[in-house]
């Protein structure tokens, strides 16, 4: 098929716009139309109405929309169904994950409760489930072991003087410092949803967030190898605190507890070969089997019948206490200690769970609100906090068992946690003897997924080199820094990456693709065409402060003309040509004074005899006595005058027997090109008269044009298309403004093509326009700006501009 037929043409025939013709056909509003004054904001946002409180009820209270539209006969059972398998994940999960964070398991079930009756209430999202998370359990681990280590609750042993860990005393303290970063990092997140700060999480990209979790489950790994042989090694905290706990661990190789190794390796053959087969037939089955509940269930049967911890030695769970705790005022001294830590917490759970429910919500057709889920986290931590929970956020592999099994809205969240609630309050005691090996090895099985991410070096090499560069340097900082500074230092080397990547932007000049109003990169496109006396400069970045010279350096290059030294040029012309008038002038005045005298003596002398004066010929020539006072008087005079001084190059002379001289300026010599003076001989200077000044001179003016290299070009126009820029700073405004005086002063008008609204506001407050630029030299599109141009100034034979042309002649010798 022709490609004309399949993509269609069209003919629009209108005229040129410029900025203003424009703003008169399209009636563009006023700054203060669009942006009322701040008074009339105020007493807007103040004043209340019916609907208003509506929505304010119904967007800070999200359950209030969909709970009364919420049908049982069409939600009811799914919900239920997903709700019993996301409830059942919990449980092992959260046991799991509480040995992570460095608290006793219950805890992991009490997290897994609180957070998500209050995400029933506030949240947006109606798919992710929130609860214990493996890379915020790892976070609050670093914490707890870092304020509360094992060497901070020795005592010794009377008996065989011995010292011990008080376990209670240790784990009750850690429990306080859990629920304290939960609170304050709750608080956090409040604090940036009520300011409207949701767009926080955008700066945190996928690669970063892909190398983050990759790094974290290092960590975890290394975490909880303790519990997988059975040693008892330190775990450290701050920088290199990952390489030091592996080398503790590593030194307690031989001290292997053989039982529980034994334990580890069997639960981990049989959790993997078991979610194998639940990956292979997950088409054939309605809901995934719960490996991690069969598992965790069989570990307890096997141990408690098998009397592991009484006969082997075996490490179990412990004491489960039955009942709900009562909520507790959190520590406020430890807030000091730990707000870096609960920024970084706040900051990654929102990342993940924002990034989760916006997936969800693309996928199923509705609309999450960045700030309000913010704040439906922030809360969900803060009251979790109250009951010593651990920072929650949405899981990945629970959310996507919700969404497999069928789960509709958030009532699937609060049947999980009826199911939570009935294990905290009748079965939990049945979990004693769950040995702490089999929880270890749900962990480690469970991060399979996220060292699958190592792949992700591969593709990014292929695809794009500067998100590979912020992989490493995120997986780098955060196996080394830990894993708040780890945090830190990637947020900043990320954000370092986009600044750099403006200041670098790609430069090009646009060429024009035949029989189209479409102008692309000349050196990316064979066919585009430069427009005749017109250059097309655009950068692929929006100009501000940090890439500003570096926008005026490309023009110059791209354009061919080096604005800076043709000006100085010219400034050194315009002072040459002053300087000449004034001798012009002062010439005159002497001249007219030897006039005067020669008058004068005329009249005093009567009658004079002739002279006969022989020249070289032999020749006599008659001459009278005032012509012999007049030629001596004019000698005189120009020995006087003369004080310019000219030298004999080095050159032989030429064959009409005349020396090619070169001029000197009279005060001070430019000793770089005139070093051949050193080699004068006597008699190779001489003083010339003044008509042959104007003459040398001008030889100069040549030799001085024609350093400057291209010194006559075909360029009338420069249009600067800033269709990319979508703001603009005083210190750009002030460049582009020197653009525009710099290129006047050669004779080479300069446009504005592509301005957005926004940007055009900026210039306008920035005192950009005056009297010379107007906004007739801003156009809606380079198409625009190339008529105007051509129009303007011509299309077949732009003239050629010669800086010399208005200032002096250039004559060769």
């Amino acid at each position: 098929m022709d490609s004309r037929r399949r993509f269609g043409k069209y003919k629009v025939e209108r005229e040129v716009l410029d900025e203003e013709r424009l703003e008169e056909l399209s009636q563009r509003k006023t700054y203060s139309d669009i942006h009322p004054p701040l008074t009339k904001q105020l007493k807007e946002s103040f004043r209340c109405t019916v609907p208003k409180l509506k929505r304010s009820l119904v967007s800070s209270f999200p359950v209030l929309y969909w709970l009364p539209k919420y049908s049982v006969w069409d939600y009811g059972m799914p919900d239920l169904i997903s709700g019993i398998s996301v409830g059942i994940m919990h449980l092992p999960q959260g046991m799991a994950y509480a040995l992570l964070a460095s608290v006793p398991p219950v805890f992991g079930l009490y997290s897994s409760l609180y957070p998500t009756l209050i995400y029933f209430i506030f949240g947006t999202s109606r798919h992710i489930s929130i609860g214990t998370f493996t890379i915020l359990s790892i976070m609050v681990g670093s914490v707890t072991e870092r304020l509360a280590p094992d060497v901070n609750f020795t005592i010794t042993n009377g008996t065989n003087v011995t010292e011990e860990v008080d376990i209670a005393a240790r784990d009750l303290y850690r429990v306080q410092v859990a629920a304290a970063t939960t609170v304050l990092g709750g608080l956090i997140q409040v604090f940036l949803g009520v300011v409207k700060f949701g767009f926080v999480g955008t700066y945190l990209s996928e690669p970063l967030v892909r190398a983050y979790t990759t790094a974290a489950a290092a960590h975890a790994v290394v975490g909880q190898l303790r519990n997988n042989f059975g040693v008892s090694a330190k775990r450290f905290s701050g920088p290199l605190s990952l390489i030091y706990t592996l080398v503790d661990v590593c030194s307690k190789l031989p001290q292997t507890h053989l039982p529980t190794l034994a334990v580890s390796a069997v639960t981990m053959t049989l959790l993997i070969a078991a979610k194998e087969l639940n990956g292979f037939f997950s088409s054939k089955l309605p809901v995934p089997v719960p490996v991690e509940l069969i598992t965790i269930i069989a570990g307890t049967l096997i141990s408690s019948y098998a009397h592991l911890r009484s006969n082997y030695s075996v490490s179990v769970v412990g004491e489960i206490p039955s009942g709900l705790r009562t909520p507790n005022m959190p520590n406020v001294s430890l807030f000091g200690e730990v707000i870096g830590d609960a920024f970084a917490l706040a900051v990654v759970g929102y990342a993940m769970s924002i990034s989760l429910g916006k997936t969800f919500a693309l996928k199923h057709g509705y609309k999450v609100d960045s700030n309000q889920e913010l704040v439906a986290l922030g809360l969900s931590n803060v009251a979790g906090g109250f009951f010593q929970c651990f920072s929650v956020c949405a899981s990945m592999s629970r959310s996507l068992i919700q969404v497999t099994t069928g789960g509709k809205t958030q009532m699937a969240g609060l049947a999980s946690a009826l199911i939570v609630l009935v294990t905290i309050l009748k079965l939990g005691a049945l979990f004693q003897e769950l040995p702490k090996a089999v929880l270890a090895s749900v962990v480690l099985v469970n991060l399979k997924g996220m060292f699958k991410q190592y792949s992700d070096i591969v593709t990014l090499w292929r695809s794009n080199k500067t998100d590979l560069v912020v992989w490493l340097v995120t997986w780098v900082s955060t196996m080394l820094l830990n894993l708040d500074l780890g945090l830190a230092a990637s947020i900043t080397f990320a954000l370092f990456t986009v600044i750099f990547r403006t200041q670098l932007p790609t430069y090009s000049v646009l060429g024009n693709v035949p029989s189209t109003e479409l102008y692309v990169d000349m050196e990316t496109h064979r066919e585009a065409r430069q427009i005749p006396g017109v250059t097309i400069f655009r950068s692929s970045a929006t100009v501000y402060f940090a890439n500003a010279e570096l926008y005026l350096e490309a023009l110059k290059e791209k354009s061919g003309l080096d604005i800076t030294k043709m000006i100085v040029y010219k400034r050194q012309q315009e002072a040459k040509q002053k300087r000449r008038e004034k001798r012009a002038e002062r010439r005159a005045k002497r001249q007219a004074k030897r006039e005067k005298l020669a008058q004068t003596a005329a009249r005093n002398v009567s009658v004079l005899p002739d002279l006969f004066v022989e020249d070289e010929a032999g020749c006599c020539t008659e001459m009278s006595m005032d012509g012999v006072i007049a030629e001596k008087e004019q000698q005189r005079w120009s020995e006087k005058e003369n004080g310019t001084v000219f030298v004999i190059p080095p050159s032989p002379r030429t064959l009409d027997g005349h020396c090619r001289w070169e001029y000197l300026k009279g005060g001070d010599p430019d000793c770089s090109s005139l070093g051949w003076m050193s080699e004068l001989q006597d008699g190779d200077t001489t003083t010339l008269g003044s008509s042959s000044e104007d003459t040398l001179s001008r030889d100069l003016e040549r030799v001085s044009l024609g350093s400057l290299g291209k010194w006559t070009w075909d360029i009338h126009s420069i249009i600067l298309d800033l269709s990319t820029a979508n703001f603009t700073d005083t210190v750009a405004i002030k460049m582009l403004k020197n653009i525009f005086q710099d290129f006047s002063e050669i004779d080479v008008d300069i446009y504005l093509a592509g301005c957005q609204e926004s940007v055009v506001e900026q210039l306008e407050r920035g005192n950009f326009f005056s009297e010379t630029i107007t906004k007739g030299n801003l156009f809606a599109s380079v198409h625009d700006a190339v008529l105007h141009c051509l129009n303007n100034r011509g299309a077949t034979s732009p003239p050629r501009f010669d800086p010399s042309a208005n200032l002096t002649s250039s004559t060769k010798l």
